[in-house]
């Protein structure tokens, strides 16, 4: 004989509720909480690339981990740089090293091209620098920042930038910053003799902006000061 419906005991709905209760998706409260003094780079599709741009990028390293501008940590970053500075349709062609960060100046094929040739040339350098430090764990604090320069100006502007970006951190110290790719640039003002060894960064550029047209805006002297440009990461 079927079973009467008013002998069934429903389940109250709040307890239906609880036990089809969804997990993940957005929570209130979740997420990467913005702290910190520096603004975090964000999370966002990058913008589409044109090959015939350089790029400045910045890469911003964990707090607490040792200087960069100790002469281990600069061979071993130049060692990396040497060994993936032009992979995947990306192109490192300058840089410079600071205590906690890196300016680099580059080429890309396109953003997808960007994008991997920076993500495997960070992977060499955190690799290198734990085998260093011999620790394990994160080197690179987040994203790299990555602008697109479009015109002699800009360009010129960025290479003074990268190039003296010690000057603008107080460091002191004469002639050509040696822990940048200053010693090889072949854009000064002044004669210099460039060093016999091959620099790290073996791509030389190709880009009519990285390689000639700059030059139109005049070529820079060492003593230059740096200028402050709001779209610039320190």
């Amino acid at each position: 004989m079927p079973r009467s419906r008013s002998h069934t005991r429903s389940r109250p709905r709040s307890d239906l509720a609880s036990l089809f209760r969804p997990w993940g998706g957005a929570r209130r409260g979740a997420g990467r909480k913005p702290g910190g003094p520096r603004r975090r780079v964000p999370h966002a599709r990058r913008p589409e690339h044109e090959t015939r741009n350089p790029v400045h990028v910045t890469v911003r390293i964990r707090e607490g981990l040792p200087s960069l501008r100790r002469p281990l940590e600069r061979a071993v970053i130049e060692r990396a740089f040497a060994a993936g500075c032009e992979r995947f349709g990306f192109r490192l062609v300058h840089y410079s090293i600071q205590s906690n960060h890196l300016h680099l100046l580059a080429e890309a094929r396109d953003a997808r091209a960007l994008t991997r040739g920076m993500q495997g040339l960070l992977v060499r350098v955190a690799k290198a620098l734990n085998r260093a430090w011999r620790r394990k764990g994160r080197v690179v604090a987040d994203r790299f920042h990555a602008r697109a320069m479009t015109s002699p100006r800009e360009v010129r502007s960025a290479l003074l930038y990268v190039l003296h970006n010690a000057r603008r951190h107080g460091l002191r110290y004469s002639g050509v910053d040696a822990y940048s790719s200053g010693p090889w640039f072949d854009g000064w003002v002044e004669e210099r003799t460039q060093p016999a060894r091959a620099p790290p960064t073996a791509g030389a550029a190709r880009t009519w902006l990285l390689r000639m047209g700059w030059r139109r805006r005049g070529r820079i002297g060492i003593g230059e000061a740096p200028q402050r440009g709001r779209a610039h990461h320190s």
